[in-house]
């Protein structure tokens, strides 16, 4: 039974070991990516998933002998390159994934493409201050009224300049900046919050870059809300998960972030506080990946089995105290299309975002579980967008079809980006678009 294809059991995922000089061995990483690439070329059930195995079967199909023994490893780069760090392929798609004896993991493997051609000094450098949320945030958030100017897609001076310096097509819409950042907000009125004992659960907050940078107000309404059931929050955050960089192959920047965090996350978790993540891709960070990168660190470990995503974590509460909901219906026209985030899939934790949204009495919602085709800051390079925005087509279209009044992702990025791709197929369709189902459930809750 081990051999058995497919299966309703949740794939092993096995630790990678970057730090073992066979990991950026190029000869041995060569053979791995043919033996890899043959038997996907074999099988082909992730055809339609992303670009990369289009591009790579587009590969072998050209080539001359019509087979992988007839194809450079040289051309082996753009399926690389395409490849998102989605974990859909893992996690819902191949057959062939641990514990099955051909122990596939296609993600990991483009990972590793990537570690290896950094250590061989090929790197973006352009890439790689983007990736550094952080230290961008801090510094755009003080001169966030430029920045927003300068970002907007409206902008026709320097949206172009961006595209040519920056290599971000001048028609993706980019996230705002706030000068009074999550963070700040806490230090401000920390003093006005008035004192309260007996609290029923304990929550140390993570939100994220996006969150502290780009969106105060999810972290703002997660609060409010977790107040207004009783539970104690603090916010815990020592910067960035690190996905941008892990996309970009820098394992052990990854891996240094990592460590910081377990750490000053160790006090609260044993003295009973729950680490609840507001962004799925930081989720599957803190959750699975960390631990792969370094599974013998027991702080990372400890970390790891005390986080949740917010949904996750607000659902089981319900169910666990069996609260008795205040919820209020909204209005009957107030219909809600979920999009369901590669990154939340990947937790294999269930539709959290939909259980969520179903405590609101009579409330219509539908479904949507297709990649959006942002994939973080893939989709909004010049070379991908127009892609991201074809791969995302049918989300887009769907979303038309449902006619509801709402829109929201557990991703907010890939929700603006569905966005766009709806723009594009019916510039007159009336959609209210949500950054997380935090604001909708929120709006039910009547906290503003």
């Amino acid at each position: 039974m081990k051999n058995k294809e497919g299966g309703l059991g949740a794939p092993t995922r096995h630790n990678l070991d970057w730090e073992k000089p066979e990991f950026t061995d190029e000869s041995i990483l060569d053979d791995e990516l043919r033996r890899v690439f043959d038997i996907c070329h074999g099988c082909r059930r992730c055809f339609n998933l992303c670009e990369s195995f289009p591009k790579l079967f587009d590969l072998i199909d050209d080539s001359k002998s019509g087979e992988l023994d007839s194809v450079s490893s040289n051309d082996f780069k753009p399926v690389v390159d395409a490849c998102t760090l989605c974990d859909m392929c893992f996690m819902t798609k191949c057959p062939y994934v641990p514990p099955h004896e051909f122990n596939l993991d296609f993600p990991h493997l483009m990972l590793r493409y990537r570690a290896t051609e950094r250590k061989k000094g090929k790197k973006n450098f352009v890439d790689d201050q983007l990736t550094e949320l952080d230290r961008n945030g801090k510094f755009l958030s003080k001169f966030s009224n430029l920045a927003n100017w300068s970002s907007s897609t409206r902008n026709k001076i320097t949206r172009p300049v961006m595209e040519k310096l920056l290599k971000i097509d001048k028609e993706a819409k980019l996230p705002k900046y706030y000068k009074n950042t999550f963070v700040k907000n806490q230090e401000t009125d920390l003093p006005k919050k008035p004192i309260q004992k007996n609290f029923i659960d304990k929550v140390a907050i993570f939100p994220s870059c996006f969150v502290n940078y780009n969106n105060p107000n999810i972290g703002d309404l997660t609060q409010r809300l977790l107040t207004r059931l009783n539970i104690e929050s603090k916010v815990i955050y020592e910067g960035c998960c690190g996905m941008p960089q892990l996309e970009g192959g820098n394992i052990e920047a990854v891996a240094e972030k990592a460590t910081k965090m377990a750490i000053l996350a160790k006090p609260l978790i044993k003295d009973g506080y729950k680490i609840v993540s507001i962004i799925p891709s930081c989720s599957l960070m803190l959750k699975f990946e960390w631990p792969l990168i370094l599974p013998n660190n027991e702080d990372i470990k400890l970390l790891s089995e005390s986080t949740f995503d917010v949904c996750e974590y607000l659902v089981d509460f319900y169910k666990e105290k069996k609260i008795k909901s205040e919820v209020i219906s909204l209005p009957k026209d107030s219909g809600v299309t979920v999009h369901i985030s590669c990154h939340s899939r990947a937790q294999n934790i269930g539709h959290k975002a939909v259980e969520l949204l179903k405590i609101i009495p009579n409330i219509k919602i539908d479904v949507i579980e297709r990649c959006s085709g942002h994939g973080g800051s893939w989709g909004v390079k010049k070379d991908n967008f127009s892609m991201a925005i074809k791969v995302g087509k049918p989300v887009a279209r769907k979303v038309i079809q449902n006619e509801n009044k709402y829109l929201v992702s557990e991703c907010p990025l890939a929700g603006v980006h569905v966005e766009q791709g709806v723009e594009k197929l019916n510039k007159n369709f009336s959609l209210n678009t949500l950054s997380h189902p935090i604001e909708l459930f929120a709006l039910a809750n009547n906290i503003k």
